[in-house]
Formats: structure tokens, C-alpha cells, sequence
């Protein structure tokens, strides 16, 4: 096959890492886009820290940084009034080279993502629309539509990240259950007088509403996020002069300039399958919730990264091909989870009655900043909104576990010594903790696999890994075997049932 090896539809975040990814395996994507150009909204802005490991892995996560705001922590408002506030900082010291949380606009963030892709000989095909799919048994075809005219586009493999409405997912006849929320929300990137938002999250929360304000960019702009009131939620019409005053009145500030403003309704739905033969769903297009916690984007670029990697080893001999079956199986079981999470924290947030009132009046402005001062808590908190602590335990692809670690787990970080350095390269790779056997070695030799030492050290001990063991890290940085050096003929069947080699 001579053309493009994977057809990629969207060039959102999602799309677009998926592309980089495959790219830099030396795989070649043809990336298309029904949209004149790249998006102009700002949209999505936390950029979470597995996101940014991913990141690092592809070598461009300190560009990422660099570009956007460290959130210092949150302050809580009432009418104007400043009532609470709490720290951030470096919430998630010794779990992840990141330890942060970061802000980044989406449309900063997806020019970035182009200029890499576009050096790695990518260029996004715009105002391209997919308009059917069909597959043979080894095939598959994408038909377009641009200026007028249609084609057909042969590839191994297609991917829809074409958001919420995707054209793919429809083509590959996937339901899409779910539902939406009876509130309707207003977004609005703004810039003002009388108040500044500092590196925090600001939260004026009511009694029947609540507004979020943070900074969108370091040219002073600010990120508005409410609830329309009861008599403005039925209107068409709406402008930011509308919600002026509410928004004003929360938040205790004055606004100069408008810069983007748009009303939506929040839904929560999860696709009912992510792959149909050669064609596979991710980002928006296989599951969206609500913004509680900044995990969409960052969930579909999981979802890219988990993907990208499985096409590769299939297509490059690095994996056997039946790899790709565990792509719905660890991202589909993920993304049910977070739709219910995020579900039910959205509910408590939004919600009517004396359970509404007491999450915003009470738990959120009063209980949160405590919270968050006790380490413990405050490690929990940041696993769970970093994305951290994803595990695939129950993908075919895991077998095994020692110490704290099981296979399926993310790796963890020692810190120092810096054990994720290794994953650069993004090939299957042994990792040992202490001493590596002559068999393990000739087994890995056998493979073309690395086999990355690390000397036995309490770092190792605090995160959970044993001594002497051996950990079969996926390109993606997960566990996929896990066990004692003398179970070799484990690791050897584990290697030989999936084919893996090192690329």
C-alpha cells in the first residue's frame, strides 16, 4: 500500500495527536477537517499532567508549558466578596514530572500541535468533509467531499476524532445513548477592570447559579462560565450583554471587551462501541460529559495516544494485530467511569434543593480549602484530575502484577532517578528495579527489547514496586506485564502471544 496507512477524520486536539503519534512511529496519516482552518475559540484550556507525560514522551511537552499558565489555586467569591481561597502549587509532587495544573487554550494549543505535525510532513487537508465510510476485509474507504467534488480514500485503517456529531460514527451506524442537562450555560472570554484573576480559579457560587472566571492568556483575558438564569434560558438571541450583569455581580468585576461568547447545553453520552472492523472512534466522537474537572480534551488525547501506538505496532510488525482489539476495551471501560463521575459531581454542582444549596453555600467555598492542605487528600485529589491513576487492569493486554503495581497500571515515577526518560523512545521496553538475571536478558535479546535497570532505592520502594521484578512497559507508558524474574516462561508467553518486538 503506497498511500496514507491510517485516515484520520477531525483535526481537533484529539486528531491531531493521533496523527503526531503515528507520524513519529513512521507511520503515514492523512488528516482531514470539514472546517476552513484551525479553531479560533479558546474552548478547552486544563492540560492535564498524563497528557503532558504523553507529551514528553513525543519531546514536546516543555513547548506546551511554556505557552501556557500554571494555576496557582481557587478563591471563592460571594456578590464580589472574596470568602475562601486555596492553594495549588505543586499539588502533585513526587507522582508526576508535572506536578501542576496548567492552563492552555485550545486554539493556542491545536497551531501547536499543527506546526509539529507540519514538520513531520503532515499537512490537514481543511474544508474536507467524510461523507460515508464502507470497509472489504482488508480495506478500508473513506468518501469525501471538497469543492464540490467527491472521491474515495483507500487506507488500512480509519479513525474518527470528528467531535460530538461525528460524521464517522454515524457512517458506522454506532448509537450514541446518553442524554443532556435541563441547564443551559453561557461561555465568554473576556477581558476587565476592577478585578484580576490572578493564576486561580475564581467560583462565585449561589444559591440557584454559580460563575467560574480564570485566565485564558497572558494578555489579560478571562474565561466566564455560568448557568443562564431561568428567564434568559429559552432565548435564541442571546449576547453577552445579557448575562452582563450576572456575571459582573458574581464575580465582582467591570468588562471592557468581548472577545468570544456563546450559550450550550451540557450532555453526557458514551458511543456504544469504539471500533466496527477497521474504523475506530475517539475523543468527542466515542464520549462526551460535562466540563467538570477539564477532562474532555485530555480524555481524547488518551484515547489518541492509547490508539496511535496499537496502529503503529500492527502496522510496523511491533505488536500482533489483535493489539488493536484492546483499544475499546481499555478506553470504552474508562470513558463509562468518567461520564459518571463527572455526571455526579456536575449534578451535585448544578443541582436544585437543599443538596444544590449545601455543595455551593457550604461544601465547595467551606470544606474544599481544607481539604486540600491534607497531603493525603491533596495526592487523591491530584490523581484523579491528572488522569494519573488510569489503569487498564482488565484489558487483555494486562497480565501479572508485583509489588503495589499491577499490570495495566501507569507506571509509576521514581523522580529521581527519572525512570520515564526511557519512554521516549516509545517501543515496549523491560523495566528491573534492582538486579536483571542472565535469562532476562537473553529473553530480551531474543526480542530486541531494552532492558532499563534501575538501582533498588527507597524511591522505588514509596511507589510501590518490588525489588528484582520485572515490568513490560507498552510504548504508552502502562504496565503490560508484570512478575518475578523467576517466571520467565510467563514472560515468554506473554511476549510470544501478542508478537512483540522491539521496532
Amino acid at each position: 500500500m503506497t498511500g496514507p496507512e491510517v485516515f484520520v477524520a477531525g483535526a481537533g486536539p484529539t486528531g491531531l495527536v493521533l496523527a503526531l503519534w503515528l507520524a513519529r512511529a513512521g507511520v503515514r496519516p492523512r488528516v482531514v477537517d470539514k472546517a476552513p482552518g484551525p479553531g479560533l475559540a479558546s474552548r478547552a484550556m486544563a492540560v492535564q499532567a498524563r497528557v503532558l507525560e504523553f507529551y514528553r514522551q513525543l519531546g514536546v511537552a516543555d513547548g506546551v508549558v511554556a505557552g501556557g499558565l500554571l494555576m496557582s489555586g481557587g478563591r471563592f467569591w460571594d456578590r464580589g466578596r472574596l470568602v475562601a481561597r486555596f492553594s495549588l502549587g505543586d499539588i502533585g509532587a513526587g507522582i508526576s514530572p508535572f506536578p501542576f495544573v496548567l492552563s492552555y487554550p485550545q486554539d493556542d494549543h491545536e497551531r501547536y500541535l499543527l506546526r509539529l505535525l507540519g514538520d513531520a510532513g503532515v499537512a490537514v487537508e481543511w474544508n474536507t468533509e467524510l461523507v460515508g465510510v464502507r470497509q472489504t476485509p482488508g480495506r478500508v474507504f473513506a468518501r469525501l467531499r471538497a469543492g464540490g467534488t467527491e472521491s474515495e480514500s483507500e487506507h488500512a485503517y480509519l479513525c474518527g476524532c470528528d467531535g460530538s456529531h461525528s460524521a464517522v460514527r454515524r457512517a458506522l451506524g454506532v448509537g450514541f445513548p446518553g442524554a443532556k442537562y435541563d441547564s443551559r450555560f453561557y461561555v465568554a472570554d473576556v477581558a476587565g477592570e476592577g478585578w484580576s484573576p490572578g493564576a486561580f480559579v475564581n467560583a462565585s457560587l449561589g444559591r440557584d447559579t454559580f460563575c467560574l472566571g480564570f485566565p485564558v492568556r497572558r494578555d489579560g483575558m478571562v474565561r466566564l462560565i455560568g448557568i443562564l438564569p431561568a428567564e434568559l434560558a429559552e432565548r435564541t438571541d442571546l449576547t453577552f450583554d445579557d448575562v452582563r450583569p450576572i456575571a459582573e455581580q458574581l464575580l465582582g468585576l467591570r468588562t471592557t471587551l468581548v472577545n468570544w461568547f456563546s450559550t450550550y447545553h451540557v450532555h453526557h453520552r458514551v458511543a456504544e462501541r469504539f471500533r466496527v472492523g477497521r474504523a475506530f472512534l475517539a475523543g468527542d466522537a466515542g464520549h462526551v460529559h460535562s466540563p467538570a474537572g477539564g477532562q474532555g480534551m485530555n480524555t481524547g488525547i488518551g484515547d489518541a495516544v492509547n490508539l496511535a501506538w496499537k496502529l503503529a505496532a500492527a502496522l510496523r510488525g511491533t505488536a500482533a494485530p489483535d493489539v488493536l482489539d484492546s483499544y475499546e476495551a481499555e478506553r470504552i471501560r474508562f470513558a463509562r467511569v468518567l461520564v459518571d463521575t463527572t455526571d455526579r459531581a456536575f449534578g451535585f454542582l448544578v443541582g436544585g434543593g437543599v443538596r444544590g444549596w449545601l455543595m455551593r453555600r457550604v461544601v465547595m467555598p467551606r470544606v474544599l480549602p481544607l481539604a486540600v492542605q491534607v497531603p493525603a487528600l491533596r495526592r487523591q485529589m491530584f490523581r484523579l484530575i491528572s488522569q494519573t491513576r488510569i489503569e487498564y487492569r482488565p484489558s487483555p493486554l494486562s497480565a501479572g502484577g508485583a509489588g503495589r503495581v499491577r499490570a495495566g497500571d501507569r507506571l509509576p515515577w521514581l523522580g529521581e532517578p527519572d525512570n520515564f526518560a526511557p519512554l521516549a523512545n516509545r517501543e515496549w521496553q523491560l523495566h528491573v528495579y534492582g538486579d536483571v538475571g542472565v535469562a532476562l536478558r537473553d529473553v530480551a535479546s531474543r526480542a530486541g527489547l531494552r532492558v532499563e535497570r534501575f538501582a533498588w532505592s527507597a524511591a522505588c520502594r514509596r511507589v510501590g514496586v518490588a525489588r528484582d521484578a520485572i515490568y513490560l512497559v507498552r510504548p504508552d507508558g502502562h504496565v503490560g506485564f508484570a512478575g518475578r524474574q523467576s517466571t520467565m516462561a510467563e514472560v515468554e508467553a506473554y511476549l510470544a502471544r501478542w508478537a512483540i518486538r522491539g521496532g
